[in-house]
């Protein structure tokens, strides 16, 4: 995503942000060994105990799965086989912890998952396990077919309308006109922009943009990835990813950072399977036509960076 992000403390030491919206989320672990902040396992226990009955899993399920997105309490109610008011009392309590929106349409209340909860719970799940001390290096089962090579300005031009196809799903960044070639490779920092190709044809791209001038900050970078329409969900973008991390690491980067959309799930896996965690859902952040959006903000540290290592 082109939007900047200012700098904030590493997931696995410091205060994580309640992804789903509750002001009483606090810290998530402690500076030193893992231990984990008692408001923050307060706001996961309710978060936990509130899944903790079965048809509200099955409620959550059901919507969430839903095509649109979005389903009248009497329909989740006909497709659970509960009674109406059942279904309202479960729905009230997934919208108390922010797990879903209700929203009255004429004499319907309307219910929709909040996005930002796809992150947040999986993340509380993460802290509490303590599998977030030990993030995976890089994306694995790499499709044969795909390689990866340095992005050269005679690349900019195919580079610009896979740009152009993730700014039409607005789901992507909140840049809405496509800068020239030369106003995109100015962004980029020099050796940290790559490519990958299947079949000959450049089908996708990353590139690592710097978060500052300063020079406490030449390790720190903000990253993009972009897979062309026709090409996503065939491993592209683990193509990418890895290109992308390995070199980071070997090219003086200890950390790198970036901003996704809530509702671009596939985004969110892809960045866990590098090594990213989730450090924070900024809440209305920016507005993309006129909508206020939030963003999901992942930070990834090279190994040997790591907080806590001397």
């Amino acid at each position: 995503m082109t939007a900047r992000t200012t700098e904030l403390p590493s997931a696995a030491t410091h205060a994580v942000e309640a992804s789903c919206p509750d002001p009483a989320c606090g810290p998530g672990v402690s500076a030193g060994p893992m231990v984990l902040d008692p408001g923050a396992a307060e706001t996961y226990a309710e978060w936990f105990a509130t899944l903790a009955d079965a048809t509200r899993v099955r409620l959550l399920h059901a919507v969430s799965t839903s095509p649109t997105g979005k389903l009248r309490v009497g329909d989740l109610a006909a497709e659970l086989g509960i009674s109406q008011s059942t279904a309202s009392h479960h729905v009230r309590k997934l919208a108390e912890v922010g797990f879903v929106a209700v929203d009255k349409v004429g004499t319907s209340s309307v219910v929709s998952v909040n996005p930002a909860c796809c992150t947040g719970l999986p993340h509380a799940a993460d802290v509490v396990m303590g599998t977030l001390a030990a993030a995976p290096c890089c994306p694995a089962d790499l499709p044969a077919d795909v390689s990866t090579r340095a992005m050269t300005d005679a690349d900019l031009a195919i580079v610009r309308e896979i740009y152009a196809e993730g700014i039409a799903t607005r789901n992507a960044t909140f840049e809405t006109e496509v800068p020239s070639p030369n106003d995109l490779a100015a962004q980029w920092l020099p050796g940290h922009r790559w490519v990958a190709e299947r079949g000959g044809a450049v089908v996708g791209w990353t590139a690592v943009s710097p978060v500052s001038a300063r020079e406490c900050y030449a390790g720190v970078g903000e990253t993009s990835v972009y897979v062309t329409e026709r090409e996503r969900g065939t491993g592209v973008g683990k193509a990418l990813l890895f290109r992308q991390v390995t070199e980071a690491d070997v090219g003086g980067l200890w950390t790198l950072q970036t901003s996704v959309f809530p509702e671009n799930r596939s985004s969110i896996a892809l960045h866990h399977s590098a090594g990213y965690q989730t450090l924070a859902v900024r809440s209305r952040i920016g507005q993309l036509d006129g909508v206020w959006r939030d963003t999901v903000l992942l930070e990834r540290r090279r190994a040997e960076d790591q907080a806590g290592d001397q």
